[in-house]
C-alpha cells in the first residue's frame, strides 16, 4: 500500500496539481494586496476620500461605546455588530482579477491543446507504384524510375 501511495504521489498530475495550488495561493495573496493597497486607495480618492476598508453599517451598537464609529476597527473594539460591505467590495474586485487571470490561463492552455490535436495536413507526396519512392502528388512521371504515372 505504501508503494502504491508513493507511485500515486509522484505522478506528474498530482505534483502539478500541488504546485498549482501553492502558486495559486501565492497569486491570490498578491492580488489581494494589489486590490487593497494599490487599486482601491486611488479609486477611493477619486470617489471623495473613501476608504473601502472602512465602509460598514452598524447592525447593533457595541457595549463599550455608542455609535457613531469612525472606523471599522473602532466599531470592532466597541463590540459592535457590523455589515462590512467595503471589505466585500475589496474581496469581489480581487476575485474578479483572479478569475480573469485564470480564464486567460485556461484559454491559453486550451488553445495549445487544440493546436496539439490539430489533424495532420493533406499529404504532399505519394509512393511510386513501380519503385516505391516518394514523389510529389501532382507528378505525372517518377523522377527516379521514369515510369509514366496514370492520370488522376
Amino acid at each position: 500500500m505504501i508503494k502504491e501511495f508513493k507511485e500515486f504521489a509522484v505522478k506528474g498530475s498530482v505534483v502539478d496539481m500541488a504546485v498549482g495550488i501553492v502558486v495559486g495561493g501565492a497569486f491570490a495573496t498578491i492580488v489581494k494586496s494589489f486590490v487593497s493597497d494599490i487599486l482601491m486607495p486611488p479609486l477611493g480618492l477619486l470617489l471623495g476620500n473613501v476608504d473601502f476598508a472602512d465602509l460598514f453599517v452598524v447592525l447593533k451598537a457595541g457595549a463599550e461605546k455608542a455609535p457613531p464609529y469612525e472606523t471599522l476597527d473602532a466599531a470592532r473594539e466597541a463590540g459592535a455588530v457590523t455589515l462590512n460591505y467595503g471589505l466585500f467590495i475589496n474581496s469581489l474586485v480581487a476575485f474578479l482579477i483572479v478569475a480573469w487571470a485564470l480564464f486567460l490561463v485556461v484559454k491559453a492552455l486550451m488553445k495549445a491543446k487544440k493546436r496539439e490535436e490539430a489533424p495532420p495536413s493533406a499529404p504532399t507526396t505519394k509512393p511510386c507504384p513501380e519503385c516505391c519512392s516518394e514523389i510529389p502528388i501532382g507528378a505525372r512521371r517518377c523522377p527516379n524510375c521514369t515510369i509514366v504515372l496514370a492520370e488522376a
